[in-house]
């Protein structure tokens, strides 16, 4: 009885920590990689876009959770789609409201969360089986996972295609834009080659 408290701690610490790296959305588990394409040609899209999915996720999965033992095996993807897609909608207007500009450069990206992969994956994988704590905890993870993932293929391509990052210069003014880096070949090639990197220190642990 004494272990079970550090158990239940190491537990949660091993959630958290699964979907910062052993199971990062877009590094280890290939999803959600419409918008990580789409929104990374700059920092500010990439972090908006990031917090929105922490948002939904993290009520989605609130709700799921707390729903579990009543859902029906027939019902339960339709019910995960409506509990989904009544915070993208939340998190749609909000952003409509007070930043039209951010809302106008995510444009359809943001509604596209409802289908999401990541999103509904924690859905079942997690928030459907596990309790309240645990599925809040696994968003938390996912969520920060996901967007950190976002801003640093955004900080890439954004500081090799302006030379500067948020706004803020960084490198000096003699660089020469890569203008490639803003377009999709850009995403493809950066995301590329981190996937290479992580694929590369991972064997490397092993």
């Amino acid at each position: 009885m004494t272990n079970e408290p550090q158990a239940t701690s190491v537990l949660y610490k091993q959630t958290l920590i699964a979907g910062l790296w052993r199971e990062n959305p877009v590094f280890r588990l290939l999803l959600g990689m419409c918008p990580t394409l789409a929104v990374t040609a700059a920092v500010k899209p990439a972090l908006t876009m990031g917090l929105s999915v922490i948002f939904v996720l993290f009520c989605s999965n609130i709700v799921v959770s707390l729903m579990r033992n009543l859902l029906k095996p027939h019902l339960r993807i339709l019910m995960f789609t409506l509990t989904i897609s009544t915070f993208v909608t939340i998190a749609d207007l909000f952003l409509k409201a007070f930043q039209p500009r951010m809302s106008e450069i995510l444009g359809p990206y943001v509604p596209l969360i409802i289908v999401n992969c990541i999103i509904i994956c924690r859905a079942e994988a997690c928030a459907s089986k596990n309790p309240l704590l645990t599925s809040i905890i696994d968003a938390i993870g996912m969520g920060i996972g996901f967007t950190l993932t976002l801003c640093v293929l955004a900080g890439i391509r954004e500081i090799l295609s302006t030379g500067a990052v948020w706004e803020i210069p960084i490198l000096p003014a003699a660089f020469v834009p890569w203008t490639a880096m803003r377009m999709p070949v850009g995403a493809f090639l950066t995301l590329g080659l981190l996937l290479g990197l992580v694929n590369a220190i991972t064997k490397r642990k092993a």
